[in-house]
């Protein structure tokens, strides 16, 4: 299964979001550390859901610890917006 569609799976399945952008960045980064040919090595998630809660550093870390396994395989970077539910970006 391609990275992207594990990270969607697992945090749709863990938090239950309002709303979920899981974006490719590795092209943006060839040539640079912790990049690979077939891309599949840097991601933004945006993320709404109601199960987030707490500071920014808690909420990053549970996003972190559900896509634990993509980060050992090979995932270089991921960048993690957190946006409340009710925002006009959710």
């Amino acid at each position: 299964m391609p990275v992207r569609e594990a990270i969607v799976e697992k945090l749709s399945a863990k938090f239950a979001p309002t709303h979920l952008e899981v974006i490719d960045e590795s092209h943006r980064h060839q040539g640079h550390a912790g990049s690979r040919p077939g891309g599949e090595s840097h991601f933004r998630v945006r993320i709404a859901s109601p199960a987030l809660t707490g500071t920014r550093v808690a909420q990053h870390r549970a996003v972190m610890e559900a896509l634990d396994a993509e980060i050992k395989g090979g995932v270089h970077a991921l960048a993690i917006e957190v946006i409340s539910p009710g925002s006009p970006q959710a």
